[in-house]
C-alpha cells in the first residue's frame, strides 16, 4: 500500500511539474503533496448489516436487466445449438454413469455382463423396446448429425441465413427418421 501511495505520489508531482530534491533524508509521503493538489476527506458510514444489505438490495433494483430469452422469438439455429449442447452432456453424462456402474459392478455384486442385459431388455414388451431404444438414439443421431453441420460452418461453407435454417431442420428430419430406424431394428 505504501508502495502504491509513492507511486501515486510521484505521478502527481510529475504532473505538476515540480522536481523532487534528492537528500540524505528521506521525505515522508505527507511532506511529497504540495498545495497545487487538491485532496479531500472520505465520507464513510457505520452500517449494520441488514442496513448495508438493503442498500445493496434498493441498488439492484436500479440496475438494467439484460435481455433474456423470453424476449426473443425463438429461431432454429439458438434451438439447435442448444440441444446440441444438452444432448452432447446426456450422451456423455450416460456414457460416464453406465461405465462407473460397470466397473463397480462386481465389487457390489450386480451382473452387468452383455448376456444378462440382453437377457433383460429381451424380456421387456416390444413398445418399450423400441421407446428405449427410440429414446438412446435420438439424442446420439442429433448430436452426431448436428456436429457434421457445425463442421460444415467451421471450414466456413453453408453458413448464409436461409441455409442454417434449411439445414437446421434437415438435421432434425434426418435425426427422428434415423432414430426411428435405430428403434425398430431386431
Amino acid at each position: 500500500m505504501l508502495a502504491q501511495r509513492i507511486l501515486q505520489q510521484s505521478l502527481r508531482r510529475f504532473a505538476t511539474g515540480k522536481q523532487l530534491t534528492t537528500s540524505k533524508f528521506a521525505i515522508a509521503p505527507t511532506a511529497m503533496l504540495g498545495s497545487p493538489i487538491q485532496t479531500r476527506q472520505v465520507a464513510t458510514q457505520n452500517l449494520t448489516p441488514t442496513d448495508s444489505y438493503s442498500i445493496l438490495v434498493a441498488q439492484r433494483k436500479n440496475r438494467p436487466t439484460a435481455p433474456h430469452l423470453t424476449i426473443y422469438q425463438p429461431q432454429i439455429p439458438w434451438i439447435l445449438s442448444g440441444l446440441n449442447r444438452i444432448t452432447g452432456s446426456v450422451l456423455s453424462g450416460g456414457f460416464y454413469v453406465f461405465g462407473s456402474a460397470y466397473l463397480v459392478a462386481p465389487l457390489l455384486g450386480w451382473n452387468l455382463s452383455s448376456v444378462s442385459m440382453a437377457a433383460a431388455f429381451g424380456s421387456w414388451p416390444l413398445i418399450l423396446k423400441v421407446l428405449t431404444k427410440f429414446t438412446i438414439a435420438l439424442p446420439f443421431t442429433f448430436h452426431s448429425f448436428n456436429g457434421f453441420r457445425h463442421l460444415t460452418w467451421d471450414m466456413g461453407k453453408a453458413f448464409k441465413n436461409q441455409t442454417v435454417v434449411k439445414t437446421g431442420w434437415t438435421v432434425v428430419g434426418v435425426s427422428v427418421v434415423t432414430a426411428l430406424g435405430l428403434a425398430t431394428l431386431v
